[in-house]
Order: structure tokens, then C-alpha cells, then sequence
């Protein structure tokens, strides 16, 4: 290692830099788009399947992939060939072990969406169309309306460890 000499830092030891050059400014690209200022970190492809790309602020990428058109200048059986051809490129298919969840957008787990079939809803069915369908099922086949009927006990065990179900996850999200 380098000793630092008296010239360097007048005899201050707190004045040295620490290992780097801290006189050195840092390379910041721009943005491309013509009159902006701001840090060009994010890159957008100038034609399809070229290396070549353009470094867009967040705020001109954004507009930049708004109007971007792949199959510009194509007529319709040119991009439905071009298409096919991409698709049989790629090397990457969905992976077999999602397509077992069924639907949903992820928001609700497998027992809720189950909970939701056993009341007769939607998989983005509201609490509160689950609490309406709680409680119109649970009142048609409830021990007292519905006697003795072993459908009727199971339909409504049913019904009530739905709504626990989906009260309780209710309750874990907020």
C-alpha cells in the first residue's frame, strides 16, 4: 500500500480519501429522447430483434412501450406468420406445475376459492356477496328449517366452515 506523503493531504490525516478517487465524477448515461436531463437507465429496443437499444428516463420508456408496435407495417398474415415462427423459436413453455391452480388471480389461497364454489360464487366474488350467499344457504338447509335431512346437516356444515374460511382470511388481510 501506498504511503501518503505530506504533500498530498498537508500533514490532515482526515483530509485523505479513503481507497478511491473521490474527485473522480460518475458516468451517468441521459436519456435519449431530445431535451430531456434526467438519468436514461431503463433500455428499449430501436428495431425488432436488433442489439441496438435506446435508454429512456422511466417517464419516456413508459410513453416509449405505450406506442410501441411489433408488427407495425405488417399486414395480418405476415404477423400471424411471424408469430407462429417466434413462437416456435422460443425454448420456454407455461410450466405444467401452475396449471393445476385453477382460477383465481392469486389474491385468494386454494381454500377460499374452494370456500367460494361451496357457496355458489365467483372466484372475485366481495365479502359481502359471501356473507349475502352465507347466509341464504345456511338459512335453507339450517336444522330447524330443513328437520332431520342428513343432506340438508352436511350441505349446512358445508356452508359454515366456508364462511369461517373466508371470514378468517378476511380477517388476516386487514
Amino acid at each position: 500500500m501506498a504511503r501518503n506523503r505530506r504533500s498530498d493531504d498537508w500533514g490532515f490525516p482526515r483530509w485523505r480519501n479513503y481507497g478511491s478517487n473521490a474527485s473522480a465524477a460518475a458516468r451517468v448515461r441521459l436519456c435519449d429522447r431530445e431535451g430531456c436531463g434526467d438519468v436514461g437507465d431503463r433500455p428499449a429496443p430501436k428495431a425488432p430483434n436488433r442489439p441496438e437499444r435506446w435508454w429512456f428516463c422511466e417517464k419516456h420508456a413508459a410513453e416509449y412501450n405505450a406506442n410501441w408496435d411489433y408488427f407495425a407495417g405488417l399486414t395480418d398474415a405476415e404477423a400471424a406468420a411471424r408469430a407462429k415462427d417466434e413462437e416456435g423459436e422460443s425454448r420456454y413453455r407455461r410450466a405444467s406445475h401452475w396449471s393445476w391452480g385453477g382460477p383465481g388471480d392469486g389474491s385468494r389461497s386454494r381454500a377460499e376459492l374452494d370456500a367460494l364454489k361451496v357457496l355458489g360464487l365467483d372466484p372475485d366474488a366481495d365479502l359481502d356477496a359471501a356473507k349475502a350467499a352465507w347466509r341464504t344457504a345456511a338459512k335453507a338447509s339450517h336444522p330447524d328449517v330443513a328437520g332431520n335431512d342428513p343432506a340438508a346437516a352436511e350441505r349446512f356444515r358445508a356452508v359454515q366452515a366456508a364462511w369461517e374460511v373466508l371470514s378468517a382470511a378476511e380477517a388476516a388481510r386487514r
